[in-house]
């Protein structure tokens, strides 16, 4: 079997790589033409330059005419308000996989996010209604749509993995584990963050890209599916519970940040 991941140098995508490469497969992994060096050491792995921004004219035949793609690339976070999500990638996005849809791609597996259920409250399930409330959802839920209404004139397999939160060496900078992580290594002795009250839903990211794994190598036609634990935990106890896995010498500092707009104090996903 034949998987082509994109976004393959990104968090989720070397995790994902790994996963892959474990399995036996073969994985064709896309990567802008600037950065083709310093690749991940990922056996079984074959690397092809290709820009989303500027794909070429057959992107499916770039691809080696993979059994499946798993789209992982998105350009433009982590600032989830910035109008370039729905103005610029959202187009963008649509326009490389309609593409390579067209050109004969049996099955797509595209990851999508939470944030598209909005200000919607407590567990959420997949076939919940969407209410995407900054950019960045907007375009993603758009997006899903528009892939959905695709297979009414070019049948094709989707499956729509919407991910929660997660945490992992290499994440961003600006996520909340790599930010106690500096700030430990800093010698800080205090972690200024929100009330940490808010209930979230977190995975490590190797059991997400175990997931994405499965979804890939997984003949289903899914649509929406959520990638998640299904146990609400609270910011709070999730980093006293970092802070004492680790061993480290640091103190929360609650209530020095505000709560994020953009999101319910409590929600989590349903399998």
């Amino acid at each position: 079997m034949k998987v082509a991941v994109t976004g393959a140098r990104g968090f989720i995508g070397r995790h994902v790589l790994g996963e892959l490469a474990k399995r036996g497969l073969e994985v064709i992994a896309t990567e802008r033409p600037a950065l083709a060096r310093d690749r991940p050491g990922t056996a079984n792995v074959r690397w092809v330059p290709l820009d989303i921004a500027t794909p070429p004219e057959n992107c499916f035949a770039e691809l080696q005419r993979p059994d499946v793609l798993l789209h992982l690339a998105w350009d433009g976070l982590p600032n989830y308000r910035s109008l370039h999500h729905s103005e610029t990638e959202l187009p963008r996005q649509y326009s490389f996989l309609s593409d390579v849809i067209r050109q004969g791609l049996p099955r797509l597996v595209a990851v999508g996010t939470c944030l598209e259920y909005g200000h919607q409250s407590g567990a959420l399930a997949a076939n919940f209604e969407t209410r995407p409330n900054n950019s960045y959802a907007f375009a993603k839920d758009s997006l899903r749509k528009q892939l959905q209404s695709l297979k009414s004139v070019h049948p094709y397999n989707l499956t729509w993995a919407r991910l929660f939160y997660m945490y992992g060496d290499d994440q961003s900078a600006t996520s909340l584990f790599p930010m106690l992580k500096a700030a430990v290594a800093a010698g800080r002795k205090d972690f200024p963050m929100s009330g940490g009250e808010q209930l979230r839903d977190y995975l490590p990211v190797s059991e997400v890209a175990r997931r994405l794994a499965d979804l890939a190598v997984s003949p289903q036609d899914a649509g929406p599916v959520n990638i998640c634990s299904g146990e609400p935990v609270s910011v709070r106890h999730l980093v006293e519970a970092w802070i004492e896995q680790n061993g480290w010498n640091i103190t929360p500092k609650y209530g020095e940040l505000a709560y994020p707009d953009y999101e319910p104090m409590a929600f989590w996903g349903v399998s």
